[in-house]
């Protein structure tokens, strides 16, 4: 049974930096069918509609949604069986919950588009991440 399990939200005014950890179990990154899952962060902010924000493939290429890209890196560690999100130069307009998401797609690869909330069944229960001016 695959779980996702996310921390490091919180509190961080503007500008300035937060790392968020998506802990899964239920397969191994490392395993055969690590390279099958593509993962991704989301985020709902309040009035919002679910945004995907990144999103990384079984080859760990990533992809990022315009609103962060240059500021939000995507990656995994294989070791920890982690999927981190490394914000920085946060804006108000990043404040939401953030969740983890993940789905076996073909050929290690992902969705195309990759931001479509419905193509993945696998999510955390999210964190919270509220930057304050």
């Amino acid at each position: 049974q695959v779980q996702l399990v996310e921390s490091g939200g919180g509190s961080v005014q503007a500008g300035g930096s937060r790392r968020l950890s998506c802990t899964v179990s239920g397969y191994s990154f490392s395993g055969a069918d690590g390279s099958r899952y593509c993962m991704a962060w989301f985020r709902h902010g309040a009035g919002n509609e679910r945004e995907g924000v990144a999103v990384i493939n079984g080859a760990d290429r990533p992809s990022y949604a315009d609103s962060v890209k240059g500021r939000f890196t995507i990656s995994k560690d294989n070791a920890l069986n982690t999927l981190f999100l490394k914000m920085k130069s946060l804006q108000f307009e990043d404040s939401a919950m953030y969740y983890c998401a993940a789905e076996v797609w073909s050929s290690g690869s992902c969705p195309d588009p990759w931001n479509i909330s419905n193509d993945y069944n696998y999510w955390g229960q999210g964190t919270q991440v509220t930057v304050s001016s």
